[in-house]
């Protein structure tokens, strides 16, 4: 499946949409637009897919996006009816005509707009700031809407509380044959990654050979297929440890790593993330199988991968 073109509609008399959502959980498929989007997540946990590059998301994430950056959220897990919710801004870039964006007070703005491109993310006491804003904004006529989009835009852009998500991106031309080849591209490997993946079907689908492919994609990403993958399938084996009680193998499977060993799976997770296991997947680890978990741990220690544990006292 491609990412999905959305065609947005604006408000009557209005070149802000603003849209509140309520769902059982963030499921919308992987798309872009040509507006720029500002969303906050009000309530609800899952995976956020910017550009290449995979987050976990959690309440009040927020996210400015750039026009044509393929995104989505995505909740994972069982979540109860509701339980998602978000308030999502869209408009264009030149929602208050070109002539006025290029009014040399707004220089930072068109700066601001230019680094979207490759999406950011909000922090800190800037984050709270425009929540407050934005909690306003939704109840706000046409012209208090546009003076408080300008003041959000305005917070973000004199702002060190921000964090580009992918820069990679940004280098690719919205419009551009290897813009639409990797949108294609991704919106496969996230719709497929806790499957096996064959490199012949995933080449075909960028209108490349294996071998152009593999080339391909490491000019991109800068990094290998089997290396996305498998952050891709870690991002979500560590948001279920921390989140679930279900055993390793079980979420092995899911997570499409199949009947592997535990010193591969280990291994594979010290080298995305820094060789630390995160204190909340061992009590989980220990209850699925304290005994190998524990043995593979030990002979990566012996093998001097330094695995960093934050409850020493668990273990055996």
């Amino acid at each position: 499946m491609k990412p999905s073109f959305e065609q947005l509609t604006k408000g009557i008399g209005s070149s802000i949409s603003v849209t509140g959502l309520s769902l059982p959980g963030f499921e919308g498929p992987y798309h872009f637009h040509p507006e720029m989007e500002l969303t906050w997540i009000q309530q609800g946990t899952g995976k956020r897919y910017v550009g290449s590059k995979v987050s976990e998301f959690e309440k009040d994430d927020l996210v400015l996006l750039g026009a044509n950056i393929p995104h989505c959220w995505k909740t994972t897990g069982e979540t109860p009816e509701g339980s998602a919710r978000a308030m999502v801004i869209q408009f264009r870039q030149d929602f208050a005509g070109d002539a006025f964006l290029n009014l040399p007070e707004l220089g930072k703005i068109q700066k601001l707009f230019e680094k979207a491109k490759a999406g950011i993310l909000i922090k800190g006491k800037t984050r709270k700031q425009i929540i407050t804003l934005l909690k306003a904004l939704s109840g706000a006529d046409s012209l208090q809407k546009l003076l408080k989009l300008l003041q959000i835009l305005d917070l973000i852009a004199s702002s060190d509380e921000i964090e580009v998500i992918d820069p990679l991106f940004a280098g690719l031309s919205p419009v551009s044959n290897e813009a639409e080849r990797f949108h294609k591209v991704f919106s496969y490997l996230i719709d497929h990654y806790q499957q096996e993946i064959s490199l012949q079907t995933i080449a075909g689908i960028a209108n490349l050979t294996p071998t152009s492919f593999c080339r391909y994609f490491k000019e991109v990403t800068r990094k290998t297929l089997v290396e996305i993958v498998n952050e891709l399938r870690i991002n979500l084996a560590c948001q279920l440890l921390r989140m679930s009680v279900k055993p390793v193998n079980e979420i092995c499977f899911e997570c499409g790593f199949g009947n592997i060993s535990y010193i591969p799976l280990v291994s594979i997770f010290i080298r995305f993330y820094g060789q630390v296991l995160p204190a909340s997947s061992i009590p989980n680890l220990i209850a699925s199988s304290r005994t190998s978990v524990f043995m593979s741990f030990r002979v990566l220690n012996f093998m001097q991968y330094p695995v960093t544990f934050a409850f020493p006292s668990l273990l055996p």
